[in-house]
């Protein structure tokens, strides 16, 4: 994922410190059902689309550009799935980040699924019964964005 230019500004300040940031995952369905997904740059795994709101961008807004940005899809927000405060995570530069992560189903409504941008190596629509490797956290979004389940969020702040 680029890193937005504003972090790169808090950076400055801040070393490798943890940062507390806003994040947004996108479960992108097609009319055929099956989910949008792209296999990153920086490592190489397949991944719903997702990104960090720019400052005083609304989360829903923030999860239609990425998945314009990343896979020329235009796509609308139908709900959110979760929300859900992640573990932390330690970059190769030794950043440390923690996302407080909203999930969204959204409903593609045009364009066409390709690389759009550096973040991808490839794009691709898939059947929710021929997932490539996402590992738990994709596929429990998912998995929840084929009910109409109500948002899940953790009640009781443990994992």
């Amino acid at each position: 994922m680029a890193t937005p230019d504003f972090i790169r500004e808090l950076r400055a300040s801040a070393g490798h410190q943890l940062l507390w940031l806003p994040g947004v995952t996108v479960v992108v369905l097609d009319d055929e059902g099956r989910v949008l997904l792209n296999r990153r740059s920086d490592n190489r795994r397949w991944s719903l689309i997702g990104g960090i709101p720019e400052p005083g961008e609304q989360p829903a807004a923030c999860a239609v550009r990425e998945v314009l940005e990343e896979t020329a899809v235009r796509c609308v927000v139908e709900r959110v799935l979760s929300v859900q405060a992640l573990n932390p995570v330690t970059y190769e530069n030794g950043d440390v980040c923690q996302y407080m992560d909203i999930t969204f189903r959204c409903r593609a409504v045009g364009g066409e699924a390709r690389v759009n941008d550096d973040e991808s190596l490839e794009v691709a629509w898939f059947a929710v019964d021929a997932l490539p490797d996402l590992g738990e956290f994709g596929r429990a979004r998912i998995k929840q964005a084929l009910t109409d389940a109500p948002t899940w969020f953790d009640p009781t702040g443990t994992d």
